[in-house]
């Protein structure tokens, strides 16, 4: 399996599915795996005891109810639910994850955790300045897929107003765009032709709601992030744009022996 080897529209289980489960936990994964879902959006801090584990804010507080900062603590001084990055890379080896990186510091922890689960080939690294993703890209090879980074999302934003060609600048793959930040909407259909001119595939995020998952696949959104992959899912099956694992990995074989043939 290969990160950006699926056909459009990817389903992706924001924070692994944090409508279903817990967010970012082993048990969210596997309800969102059991319904088919292959592609995990996950965020990534560092212990104080420099371990990578999956968790979103810098603060303990609001998914644990505990004070205090995840920097502060080691390892074992967590709450077992809190999984590590190679644990959840390990657990589900038929799975593509997209990394959220929330500190430039975890590069170098994220990456030895990305070698040693053998897993490059499946992850996508985003949600970060574009010299971290930079970083990664060159500690972990051309086997890494990676998402624009902010200044490469503000200059895709930006030139959507503009008569400016937008240049690809690097190797991202992938652009990671909100519906709206605050009352300001983000996405446009004018900005899926922006990226496609320049070979890049658009992610929306987050999108919880059936009316608008359509509304997105319809103005050309190659993929959504979502906290609710049950419903985007069944959108999917009644627009027969549904791709269950079975046959995606058959597509992923024909496509690379069409490759070796060529």
């Amino acid at each position: 399996m290969s990160y950006p080897a699926d056909p459009s529209p990817l389903a992706i289980a924001h924070r692994g599915g944090a409508g279903l489960g817990a967010e970012n936990t082993l048990d969210a994964f596997s309800r969102s795996h059991a319904l088919g879902i292959r592609y995990l959006e996950i965020d990534v801090r560092l212990t104080r005891d420099g371990v990578p584990v999956l968790f979103h804010d810098a603060s303990l507080r609001r998914v644990t109810g505990r004070p205090g900062l995840l920097s502060q603590l080691d390892l074992l001084d967590l709450p077992p639910k809190i999984a590590t990055l190679l644990e959840a890379l390990q657990t589900f080896p038929d799975t593509n994850f997209t990394i959220d990186i929330k500190e430039p510091a975890s590069v170098p922890a994220v990456a030895d955790a990305i070698r040693q689960a053998d897993a490059a080939h499946r992850i996508c690294v985003a949600g970060a300045w574009d010299g971290t993703l930079d970083q990664l890209a060159q500690a972990l090879g051309p086997d890494l897929t990676v998402a624009m980074g902010w200044r490469a999302l503000c200059r895709l934003v930006t030139s959507c107003h503009s008569r400016l060609p937008l240049v690809r600048r690097g190797r991202p793959s992938f652009a990671h765009v909100p519906v709206r930040v605050g009352r300001l909407p983000i996405f446009a259909e004018r900005l899926v032709h922006r990226a496609h001119d320049v070979g890049v595939r658009v992610l929306v995020w987050t999108v919880n709601d059936p009316a608008t998952m359509s509304q997105l696949l319809d103005l050309g959104a190659d993929g959504i992030i979502t906290d609710r992959p049950d419903l985007l899912r069944e959108v999917l099956i009644g627009r027969d744009l549904w791709i269950a694992p079975s046959q995606a990995d058959a597509l992923e074989g024909a496509l690379a022996n069409v490759g070796e043939r060529a």
